[in-house]
């Protein structure tokens, strides 16, 4: 069997470029919809926390990105081989109606091999949370950073190119039976090994035509997943969840600046954020609506120098792609306890300030101590400040028991910024 192809035949490289893509993609696609049908499961009230389902889901969603990965550059290696090669000849040239839309089915079943894997490899190296890709280059993509945006986009893409793809790949595949069933001609042979004698028509020409047409209906298809992105984005694992609108974050932002006790300072600005190790990764996210009622007087020496009450709306916190797994009923279960609360006494050390008191998560109470620096200037006054809980104190993940799985420590970041009122 030749290496590249003929009049009559395609070459073994080509052939084996078809058989590996396909391999490749429906194995891919397998391991997504199982992989995707178990985070629905986790997703679930219901799901008890096992750490052995959460692993099962974690190895099936790093086979299918690796699988993912390894099909995108087959596929452009495909592509490039086969815009060098000659192709076989139409063994019905006189249906041109036909022979333009396998053409142009080629062309788009083209355009998703590379687009349906890149825009799940972007998704992924934009997103926190995430199985590993099993790569020698990591899990980062040069120019795309950590954002929400950008993973919401390209997990809408990448949702959209997926249909494309099994669409086409339908389409392909329908072809190819139609030539065996009703032409039953040579064209399927052409693409088999040891295919025998094949006729010999003359070669075809690489047309612009059927490309033209195909980057049209890409065009569509691009629109539709931005348009998906801005409505209900897909994350990389393929579940959804939603992500507020700018006129909700906007009211998230005006809710957290609010203080709503008789203290006698009002937070102007402030980020309430956690940070979690998941499968050795860093995971983080921060709690949109939370009020702070802040008593506090500025003293000379060290002393009892106030109180501050935190009440924070668990509801609000994004936490990557793994927002929904944490509101379920065995991590923060926010359908039950919606609210966690944090009620300290301010003091002043002799260096540096300290909040000592309980902080409640569900239904269960632990000490903490939040060590602080304070910089006040006239009446405006700036706070940050760094504390580490351990999950499992607040019946948090308890299913998980496997540090290696889902990390015990979680750090806890705030900062703000407040006026003093009288």
């Amino acid at each position: 069997m030749p290496a590249q192809n003929t009049t009559s035949s395609y070459g073994s490289v080509t052939k084996s470029f078809h058989w590996l893509t396909a391999l490749l993609l429906i194995s891919a696609f397998l391991m997504g919809l199982i992989a995707n049908d178990l985070a629905h499961d986790i997703q679930s009230p219901s799901f008890d926390g096992s750490a052995e389902t959460l692993s099962r889901a974690v190895l099936l969603f790093s086979i299918h990105k690796t699988i993912g990965v390894a099909a995108f550059f087959t596929g452009l290696a495909r592509i490039v081989w086969a815009l060098s090669q000659p192709k076989p000849g139409l063994l019905h040239p006189e249906n041109k109606p036909e022979a333009l839309a396998a053409e142009v089915v080629h062309w788009v079943l083209y355009g998703a091999m590379v687009a349906t894997p890149l825009t799940g490899w972007i998704h992924h190296a934009a997103s926190t949370g995430f199985a590993p890709i099993w790569w020698p280059f990591g899990q980062e993509l040069p120019f795309v950073a950590k954002s929400d945006a950008t993973a919401a986009l390209f997990g809408a893409l990448h949702w959209i190119s997926t249909k494309t793809l099994m669409v086409t790949f339908g389409l392909h595949v329908a072809g190819a039976l139609k030539h065996v069933v009703i032409d039953r001609d040579a064209t399927l042979r052409r693409m088999l090994p040891n295919s025998g004698d094949l006729p010999t028509p003359p070669a075809q020409k690489h047309s612009l035509v059927p490309a033209a047409i195909a980057a049209v209906i890409w065009a569509a298809v691009l629109t539709g997943g931005v348009m998906l992105a801005q409505s209900t984005p897909h994350d990389h694992d393929g579940h959804s969840h939603a992500e507020a609108s700018p006129a909700a974050q906007a009211g998230a932002q005006s809710e957290n600046q609010a203080s709503n006790g008789t203290g006698n300072w009002t937070v102007q600005d402030g980020k309430l954020a956690l940070t979690i190790q998941q499968m050795g990764s860093s995971v983080s996210g921060s709690f949109a609506n939370w009020q702070a009622d802040i008593t506090f007087d500025n003293l000379d020496a060290p002393g009892p120098a106030g109180q501050v009450a935190v009440e924070i709306d668990i509801t609000s916190l994004t936490l990557g792609t793994v927002t929904d797994q944490a509101m379920g009923a065995d991590y923060f279960d926010s359908a039950t306890y919606p609210k966690a609360r944090f009620e300290a006494q301010l003091e002043k050390l002799e260096t540096g300030y300290q909040a000592v008191g309980e902080l409640t998560i569900r239904d269960k109470t632990q000490p903490l101590t939040l060590p602080f620096t304070l910089q006040i200037n006239g009446d405006t006054a700036q706070m940050q400040g760094q504390t580490v809980v351990n999950r499992l104190d607040f019946d948090i993940g308890a299913g998980t028991q496997d540090a290696g799985t889902l990390g015990f420590e979680v750090v806890l970041d705030i900062s703000l910024t407040a006026q003093q009122t009288n």
